[in-house]
């Protein structure tokens, strides 16, 4: 699985619920004028719909910008209390891999066999 490793980089989280359909342009232009940052910066910029069972990931690799995008089947993206500090990307990682980071407690493990 790709996943973000750059320890350097940044991590912040919008704050609000945002359309899944939205797309790079979509996404960008609220890092800039909703969030007040710049996304061209070294960081990467996490948006998450209302029901919290999808996740995209923003960022700007030196000539484009990419995003990346994680569905849950059945489980549910912890809740963050606190959304303006960033995070890193250990944590954004263990975030992604179905921990509450604050309360440290995974998801149960989901095997399928088939996809319908």
């Amino acid at each position: 699985m790709i996943r973000p490793s750059n320890s350097s980089l940044k991590v912040y989280f919008y704050s609000e619920p945002v359309d899944m359909r939205k797309q790079m342009n979509g996404l960008s232009t609220l890092v800039e004028q909703a969030m007040k940052l710049d996304p061209f910066s070294k960081s990467l910029f996490v948006f998450m719909n209302k029901r919290r069972d999808k996740i995209k990931i923003l960022c700007w690799d030196k000539s484009g910008f990419v995003v990346w995008y994680k569905r849950l089947e059945k489980n549910r993206f912890a809740k963050l209390v606190d959304r303006s500090a960033p995070l890193t990307i250990k944590q954004l990682n263990l975030y992604l891999d179905g921990y509450d980071i604050e309360k440290f407690k995974p998801h149960n493990p989901l095997n399928f066999k088939s996809i319908a």
